[in-house]
């Protein structure tokens, strides 16, 4: 199993210090934030950056962690230790998955490859995005035996809902993970302000464009009512249809020529989400796979239990990283009270706000079987590609295990028993 020594990797950096080496990927997420906002156009980083209206949720997010506050213990043998875990029947070697992101290609032109490699190489589970710039097949082989699984997206088709869990399967994923929380786009002023959705340059829909009940629904008749985006031709107009006839699937002229990328992004507007998802629905994914399905968006304990009802495997609290809910409640300040509806046998993720080793802490000191990270690793994507990545997914590693040392932990078992407070309160897991 891959492992990561927080020593090993203070060591390296500081002796390549001494011959004038800095980091290329900074370490510190404000200055990996902002070194990646350099290396990305203004709207790729207003996409990959952005939240929901006045972005309170994403602040928040990063706030509420601030109120959790960890009660190291001395004098307790941590020489030896292991931050490895269980989850659905295999064993990683650390609590980190890396959270579904979209349309990678705005941050790194090897986009989905980039992360599966890093990812396969540090045996970190990859959550394929539904609105990836790279086809799962293919993000699949260069990945080998590395852990994955992939985000659905319900969309208004059952039959492509079907056939991209299929695909998931048969490209070796290991669950199923559903997005609630986006039947619809939320209110984004930064792409709004920019004008900028990158569907409409055929960006983001790899996943439908290599699906062949997707590309069936091309050789249809175009239905009566379908969105057709209006606008007059200018010199931005070609060249958005050039970067359109680019991202699709074969060559250029012939793209042109057939219009089928037009009919493409048509259709995926039209169907790609379902705002009358609703709990009934989850049975017909349960006919079509034999995977674990997670729920990702839930955060209030009603829903937990209902979702622990309804069957299914795993949850993932999370508010999609602030981008859909302005002045939603944070993740970790809801982890408690859904962790005592669900119990300490039901798998348990946390995501958006996640930053720090001392993050990924409190998550599982609080209940947390193990953390997603989302903007951290586009940014180290953005910078240097599969080696920004794996820098970023090595220090969060290393940060983790130098805290869960130093307060006494030598495994995350200890972690989960630790007393975590929270200035008013105090929460200790036992057991």
């Amino acid at each position: 199993m891959p492992t990561v020594s927080a020593v090993e990797r203070q060591r390296d950096i500081y002796l390549q210090g001494l011959s004038g080496q800095m980091p290329l990927v900074p370490s510190d997420p404000l200055a990996l934030e902002r070194a990646a906002q350099k290396c990305m156009s203004p709207e790729a980083y207003a996409y990959v950056a952005g939240g929901a209206g006045r972005e309170l949720t994403v602040q928040r997010n990063r706030e509420a962690f601030k109120k959790w506050h960890i009660q190291p213990r001395m004098l307790r043998d941590v020489s030896s230790f292991d931050t490895s875990i269980e989850l659905f029947g295999r064993r990683l070697p650390a609590p980190i998955l890396l959270a579904p992101v979209g349309v990678l290609d705005l941050c790194h032109r090897e986009a989905d490859l980039a992360v599966g490699r890093a990812t396969a190489q540090l045996g970190l589970p990859f959550i394929f995005s539904n609105q990836a710039s790279v086809p799962m097949e293919e993000v699949s082989k260069v990945m080998g035996a590395g852990p994955r699984f992939f985000q659905l997206y319900w969309s208004k088709s059952y039959d492509l809902v079907a056939s991209l869990v299929q695909r998931a399967e048969a490209s070796g994923c290991e669950a199923i993970v559903v997005t609630l929380d986006t039947t619809m786009l939320g209110w984004r002023l930064r792409d709004l302000d920019m004008a900028y959705l990158p569907f409409l340059r055929g960006k983001g829909i790899a996943q439908y464009t290599s699906d062949p009940v997707f590309q069936q629904m091309l050789d249809m008749p175009e239905e009566e009512g379908l969105v057709s985006p209006k606008r007059r031709i200018t010199l931005k107009t070609l060249q958005a249809v050039y970067q359109l006839m680019n991202n699709y699937p074969g060559s250029f002229f012939g793209n042109l020529r057939s219009g089928r990328p037009l009919r493409a992004v048509r259709q995926f507007i039209n169907l790609y989400t379902k705002p009358s998802l609703n709990w009934d629905d989850l049975p017909f994914l349960r006919e079509h796979t034999k995977l674990p399905i997670i729920l990702k968006g839930i955060h209030h304990p009603e829903d937990a239990r209902r979702a622990m009802d309804a069957g299914v495997d795993g949850l993932i609290i999370s508010n999609h990283g602030g981008r859909q809910v302005d002045g939603a409640v944070s993740t970790i300040e809801m982890m408690p009270a859904i962790k005592q509806v669900v119990g300490d046998h039901f798998p348990l993720l946390l995501d958006s706000g996640v930053r720090t080793g001392a993050d990924v802490f409190k998550a599982l000191a609080l209940g947390a079987n193990a953390v997603c990270i989302g903007r951290p690793y586009t940014y180290g994507l953005a910078i240097a590609g599969e080696a920004g990545v794996s820098t970023v997914l090595q220090n969060l590693w290393a940060d983790f295990e130098l805290t869960m040392r130093l307060s006494g932990c030598a495994r995350v078992e200890d972690v989960r028993k630790s007393k975590i407070g929270s200035g008013k309160s105090e929460v200790t897991r036992s057991h």
